[in-house]
């Protein structure tokens, strides 16, 4: 399958300033921090441009963007959002800060579930809470949410569990069943689960996102979802997130957060998502279609390429969690693959428990750059 966006060329993505084209030098092949090397969605750009055109840059209007998600939410995944429920943050991650600021004290346990996005681990430990950890289960062919460790660490005093759904950086999609399952248990323990949808747009065919406060009654009552547009539509340069209540527990604390939050976000970022939500989806489309393909065409260059290596193609979003451990190459292949194949992977080690000997590779550019992308993995072995 060829797709439009197979037309990017490297040329092209060099003029690029942003981190993943500039951190490493002209000669390294980047696939590694999640930015997509496609094309912005064309309604975007116009509503960028628009602004740009009218000077028109600004501190943000936090207003408007809850009501633009709703209906988003509503026909992607039968949520129902109250436009007032949607508090605004520059990021997930600080939003993720900012709610255990005031919903924790010093010394207070935070669960994670690793191989897990390492900023959870460095946010937790930076506001001198505890990490608490529940690996994920792994049969060697996918992963699972360990649903006994969630209850021990629970039932030891965990006062929130951070839940990556879809998660990064194996890709997968958790069941509705888990998802109840990890209510029932946060109900019970009286602990606060911070949902990070922000990858739940970009589940692909085959998989079906179901929204954590959606499932049951102790779901809403016990969480704060959190999401944005950037992953999705790549504007993560533009700064504009959401924080959503959908219970009054929940809204309890997010009123407790400083006014001055939500207008740290960026006025371009706010724009941009409001546009994206509203216009953007035959561009989500798009991006679907080239990363299904993608996805399928990383096994068969690995099966060409690097036998060795183990793959279970992502069921949401577009980073690809690959078990290298068979090529010898230690605990970080990612450095081998840099300094001997010259292309950037992800280091899994970072990733926390379980990310000895994985790296993460960026599924989201042109079949010609996953080519040259493996080619290069392949010689970093010899």
């Amino acid at each position: 399958m060829h797709h439009p966006f197979d037309e990017v060329t490297e040329a092209e993505l060099r003029r690029r300033q942003s981190a993943k084209w500039r951190y490493y030098g002209p000669d390294i092949l980047p696939a590694w921090v999640a930015e997509m090397d496609y094309p912005l969605a064309e309604p975007i750009r116009a509503a960028l441009h628009a602004a740009i055109d009218d000077h028109d840059c600004g501190y943000a209007d936090p207003r408007g963007l809850g009501d633009a998600f709703a209906p988003f939410a509503a026909r992607e995944w039968k949520l129902d959002v109250r436009s007032a429920d949607v508090h605004v943050v520059c990021d997930v991650v600080t939003g993720i800060e900012a709610i255990l600021r005031v919903a924790t004290a010093p010394g207070d346990a935070v669960l994670i579930e690793p191989p897990v996005y390492m900023p959870f681990a460095m946010t937790i430990r930076g506001l001198g809470r505890v990490v608490v950890e529940a690996p994920l289960a792994h049969d060697g062919a996918t992963y699972a949410p360990d649903l006994a460790a969630i209850e021990r660490a629970y039932a030891a005093g965990a006062r929130v569990h951070l839940l990556c759904s879809p998660q990064n950086p194996t890709g997968i999609v958790y069941s509705r069943e888990a998802l109840r399952a990890i209510a029932e248990l946060a109900d019970r323990h009286g602990v606060l689960v911070l949902a990070d949808e922000i990858h739940a747009p970009l589940t692909l065919p085959g998989a079906t996102h179901v929204p954590f406060p959606s499932v049951s009654p102790e779901a809403a009552r016990r969480s704060i979802l959190l999401t944005s547009a950037s992953k999705t539509w790549n504007l993560a340069g533009l700064k504009a997130a959401m924080m959503i209540a959908f219970s009054d527990g929940p809204r309890e604390i997010l009123a407790k957060l400083p006014p001055e939050t939500p207008y740290h976000a960026g006025h371009l970022g706010i724009l941009a998502a409001r546009t994206a939500f509203a216009e953007g989806d035959s561009w989500r489309r798009s991006v679907l279609a080239i990363v299904d393909r993608n996805r399928a065409l990383l096994g068969e260059l690995l099966r060409e390429h690097l036998p060795e290596v183990r793959y279970v193609p992502p069921r949401a979003s577009y980073l690809a969690w690959l078990d290298c451990r068979d090529l010898g190459l230690g605990a970080d292949p990612a450095k081998a693959f840099l300094d001997r194949g010259r292309v950037a992977l992800s280091p899994g080690p970072p990733f926390g428990t379980g990310g000895e000997g994985y790296a993460r590779l960026n599924l989201a550019t042109t079949r010609a750059l996953l080519e040259e992308a493996v080619v290069r993995m392949a010689a970093a072995r010899r």
